[in-house]
C-alpha cells in the first residue's frame, strides 16, 4: 500500500476579486518520491504551495500531509513540514547560528543533535565561518542556504521548494540535490516548483504541469516527457490552447 505524504484533493483557490488562481486540483506524493510543480508565471503554482505549508486558506478541497488535514490539524502538518519560499526572508538582525537555533528550538530539536547537524550541513553549504554574522550582511545566496539549513535540520517527512535553486552557486545547487535524494531515501517526500526544466527532469521521480490553475498532466517524468524531453513537453502545453 502507498505511503502518501501529500495529498492535493479538489483544491481550489478563488480570490476576493473573483478571480480563481487554482481549479479542482488534485496532485499526491509518495514518501522517497521528488515531485516537480511546473507551470508559467501565474500559473498557481506559489498559491498551491501556500496552501499546501498552511499560510494561505482556502475552502474548496483538502490538502494532506502524512494523511493529516492542513486544514483541521494545522499545527501538527506544519510540525512535519519544511518550507523555503522563492525569496526568504529572515531576520536581518540576528546572526546566522541564532536563527538556527530558533528554528531548532522551535521543532524540539536537542541541543545534541542540533549542534551536529548545523555543524554538517554548514559544512556541506560553506557558510560555517559565516553563521556568527548578522543575516543582514549575507548576499541572497547566502540567506537562501541559511534557510535551506534551518529546512532540513528537523528532517521533514514534507520539505516543500518554491524555485530552490534561483541565486544558488553551481556548488550548491550539487550539494541541494545530494540531500534531497538523502531525505528522501529515509522515507520523506518533497514537492518544488522550479523553471529550471533540465534540473527537474534529471531530479525528479514525477511531476506535474499546470496552467491557468488547472492540472494539465501529472505522472513519472518518463510518462510526462514521452519519446521527446520534459521541456518539449512542457512548451507543448504552454504553446497550445486548453
Amino acid at each position: 500500500m502507498a505511503n502518501n505524504i501529500l495529498e492535493i484533493r479538489n483544491y481550489s483557490k478563488t480570490y476576493p476579486n473573483g478571480k480563481k488562481a487554482v481549479d479542482d486540483l488534485s496532485i499526491t506524493v509518495q514518501a522517497g518520491e521528488i515531485h516537480g510543480f511546473i507551470g508559467l508565471n501565474g500559473a498557481g503554482k506559489t498559491t498551491t504551495i501556500r496552501a499546501v505549508v498552511g499560510v494561505m486558506d482556502f475552502s474548496q478541497g483538502d490538502i494532506l500531509i502524512d494523511g493529516h488535514s492542513i486544514k483541521s490539524e494545522p499545527v501538527l502538518c506544519k510540525a512535519m513540514t519544511a518550507y523555503i519560499p522563492d525569496n526568504p526572508d529572515l531576520y536581518d538582525y540576528v546572526t546566522g547560528m541564532q536563527y538556527l537555533n530558533y528554528m531548532a528550538d522551535m521543532f524540539g530539536i536537542s541541543l545534541r543533535d542540533r549542534k551536529e547537524r548545523i555543524h554538517r550541513y554548514a559544512e556541506t553549504f560553506g557558510m560555517s565561518k559565516e553563521l556568527g554574522e548578522l543575516i543582514g550582511s549575507y548576499s541572497h545566496g547566502m540567506k537562501q542556504k541559511v534557510a535551506l539549513i534551518g529546512a532540513f535540520l528537523h528532517q521533514p517527512k514534507l520539505l516543500v521548494l518554491d524555485e530552490p535553486f534561483v541565486g544558488l552557486d553551481p556548488e550548491a545547487s550539487f550539494h541541494l540535490k545530494e540531500l534531497m535524494h538523502e531525505l528522501c531515501s529515509s522515507g520523506s517526500a518533497i514537492f518544488f516548483s522550479t523553471h529550471v526544466l533540465e534540473v527537474a527532469e534529471k531530479l525528479c521521480d514525477s511531476v506535474t504541469i499546470i496552467k491557468n490553475g488547472r492540472k494539465i498532466v501529472s505522472g513519472t517524468v518518463e510518462e510526462v516527457r514521452g519519446s521527446g524531453t520534459l521541456e518539449d513537453a512542457f512548451m507543448e502545453v504552454a504553446e497550445h490552447d486548453e
